[in-house]
């Protein structure tokens, strides 16, 4: 039954045998590709997901990605957050165009399409500057009278 969900790819020489891709592989290299674009702030994941990450485990570098493979196409949904003050469009377009170079590239495989899903910005986070001297930020105004 697991042959069935493998992508067999095409080999320019069919007598050395066939290629068998697992849809795990494809995921991860599509997000990759993905989370390595530049505006992208993090992928979308399942809580199971958060929480073996705040574990210690490595990141799961497939989450955010459906794949949807019918016939001899193959269509991928990515799922994912971006930084506050990008230029949504262009990071999209981005994601396209970096997950079906690297598709082609690493697997030979054409996309259909690439629909990117916008779940979210995620804003800067300012640090907060503590002065040692004055921790609880009082002025000093009221001592020169005395």
């Amino acid at each position: 039954m697991a042959e069935d969900t493998n992508i067999i790819l095409e080999s320019k020489e069919p007598a050395l045998g066939k290629i068998e891709v697992a849809p795990q592989v494809l995921e991860i290299i599509v997000g990759i590709a993905a989370s390595q674009t530049e505006g992208v702030a993090r992928m979308r994941g399942s809580l199971a997901n958060s929480v073996t990450e705040l574990l210690g485990r490595k990141e799961q570098h497939g989450k955010g990605v459906k794949l949807v493979f019918d016939g001899d196409e193959l269509a991928v949904d990515v799922y994912v957050y971006l930084n506050y003050g990008v230029a949504v469009p262009k990071v999209a377009l981005a994601i396209q165009d970096s997950v079906k170079q690297q598709l082609l590239f690493m697997t030979d495989l054409d996309l259909r399409e690439v629909n990117v899903h916008v779940e979210g910005v995620i804003p800067e986070k300012t640090a907060q500057q503590v002065d040692p001297d004055n921790l609880f930020n009082q002025s000093d105004e009221g001592d020169s009278d005395q």
